[in-house]
């Protein structure tokens, strides 16, 4: 049985998008790429041509995978999740206790995790450790650095502009191992 992709709205349209611009323009550019080069003459020793008949098949892959996962998404939308606990889709802000550094982090399924943004993957040691979790709560986490306690200051529903959860991740997950 195949599992569920787990992607949020934003996730969900940004797979389509690049699915759209490899399949509309960069099929294109490769098969242009790949008409030039045979033009050149003799293939069996032609560095342009095996280097876009490789472009090409790197580009069906990414096409296949992402087709894949479109083909599996299950989209969550934040609208029909309670921001009672920490659950997939919300921005939950965290304190460490013993730094008393503050992060904030959104909830995501592994495509979409990005800890440079403050999306931190739900498969992830931090992620599963917030999972479920009420504001208030202390979730310990083992990172490689040793065990990391956070307690939960604030769990929301995860706007479309993650800006301060961007330059707080930064921080934090630089120092915590979080992806």
């Amino acid at each position: 049985m195949t599992e569920e992709i787990l992607l949020t709205r934003e996730g969900y349209e940004k797979v389509v998008a690049e699915h759209d611009e490899l399949v509309s323009v960069k099929r294109q550019e490769v098969a242009e790429r790949i008409k030039e080069a045979i033009s050149y003459g003799d293939i069996s020793e032609n560095a342009e041509y095996d280097s876009a008949k490789n472009e090409q098949a790197e580009l069906e892959e990414r096409i296949l995978k992402l087709e894949n996962m479109i083909r599996l998404a299950k989209i969550i939308d934040e609208e029909d999740i309670s921001d009672e606990k920490v659950n997939f889709g919300l921005k939950v802000r965290v304190k460490d206790q013993k730094t008393k550094e503050v992060s904030e982090f959104v909830i995501v399924g592994a495509t979409e995790a990005d800890p440079f943004e403050g999306k931190i993957s739900n498969e992830s040691p931090i992620g599963k450790a917030l999972l479920g979790r009420k504001k208030g709560d202390v979730a310990e986490v083992s990172v490689p650095d040793g065990l990391v306690k956070f307690k939960i200051l604030d769990i929301s529903k995860a706007d479309e502009n993650h800006r301060d959860a961007k330059a707080n991740a930064e921080k934090g997950s630089k120092k915590n191992g979080a992806k």
